[in-house]
């Protein structure tokens, strides 16, 4: 059955995409869900342009990640933490890395974007990988130190 996406689905396609999937997928998933329209005869127009409001919506996204990408890189962001023989009480995590850059730098970045595979447990310097909407991808230095 082709249908006519209106938003992006997950390993199916993006919004203004048509695609061919199963009638059952269609019938039981994507139209109630308002997901997606059957695609008829006229609806390539329309699909034209949520392609072209699409890539205008990407394009806005990849130029402010760029901009924030390049507020953060050079920058070493300072973290203080209460620790003992260079082991941390306690860790930094992800929504402490981001609240510290928005203090220190005023870039607002999402706890989602960092990859961090594990909180951070020792005092030194960390680079954590940031990845950004637009696939705008960079390191991040974090640098943790003991509380006077």
């Amino acid at each position: 059955m082709k249908v006519l996406l209106r938003t992006d689905v997950d390993g199916v396609g993006k919004r203004g995409d048509i695609i061919e999937v199963a009638g059952g997928f269609a019938r039981n998933h994507l139209l109630p869900a308002g997901k997606a329209i059957l695609a008829s005869d006229g609806v390539e127009s329309q699909a034209a342009a949520m392609r072209r409001s699409r890539d205008l919506k990407d394009a806005r996204d990849r130029e402010g990640s760029e901009t924030v990408a390049k507020t953060l890189v050079g920058n070493t962001i300072t973290i203080p933490a209460r620790a003992a023989n260079d082991r941390l009480f306690g860790s930094v995590a992800a929504a402490d890395i981001v609240r510290h850059v928005e203090e220190q730098t005023g870039a607002v970045i999402d706890r989602h974007d960092l990859i961090l595979e594990e909180p951070i447990k020792t005092i030194g310097e960390h680079n954590v990988r940031v990845e950004l909407i637009g696939g705008v991808v960079f390191e991040l230095t974090v640098d943790v130190v003991a509380e006077a």
